[in-house]
Formats: C-alpha cells, structure tokens, sequence
C-alpha cells in the first residue's frame, strides 16, 4: 500500500495505491490522521489506483470524513474504479460522501 499526497491549491489531495485492508489499515490511518491534522483546507481522496479496499479500509474513510467535518473541512471522493465503486455503493458510502467525477472537479468542490 503506497499513499501519496500532493497540495492542490487549499487542497490535500491523497492518492491510494495497492490494497487497502486490514493488514496495513492502521499504519495508513495513521499517517493519514497525521498528515490531514497540519492542514486547513478540504481533502481529496483519490481512488483511480486502489486495487482493493475491505471494511477495514471504509472505516478509514469514515474515520476522516468525520475529523474533516469536525475541523469544517470539506472531503471530496473521486477515482472509483468499478471494483472499488462497487464496494461504496454497498455499503450506502456513495449516499452519505461527496463524490465527484475526476480529480480536478473534486478540488474544485473543495473550495466551495
């Protein structure tokens, strides 16, 4: 599992590469809730190169989408590949996130 981040702008963006599971979930969680506690501007999360992401990899999502929302900062999902996609839509994730078609149009959302 590889995680990158890039400024955009105000914007975090992360980029997920590889799986996403409870093998590495708690390394990933961390370093996000670390990096994401230095900045103020919304978030991007960015799923076009995650292969695989289990229950272990949502409660992540959530995890953040509820400290992005406490600190008044917007979190934007965009990327899904259909596998991926799937797995949200299951979950009822698409219904409570904000999910946008690409990347640029995610950290569009994020400014406003």
């Amino acid at each position: 599992m590889n995680v990158t981040f890039e400024s955009v702008g105000a914007a975090s963006v992360i980029d997920l590469l590889g799986r996403l599971d409870s093998a590495n979930a708690a390394a990933v969680e961390a370093e996000l809730l670390s990096r994401l506690s230095e900045g103020s501007g919304g978030v991007v999360i960015d799923f076009a190169r995650l292969d695989y992401i289990s229950s272990a990899g949502l409660r992540i999502v959530l995890v953040i989408a509820k400290r992005m929302k406490q600190a008044s900062r917007k979190l934007v999902l965009t990327g899904f590949q259909p596998n991926i996609k799937d797995v949200f839509e299951i979950s009822g994730f698409l219904n409570i996130l904000e999910v946008a078609p690409n990347r640029a149009e995610a950290v569009k959302r994020t400014e406003g």
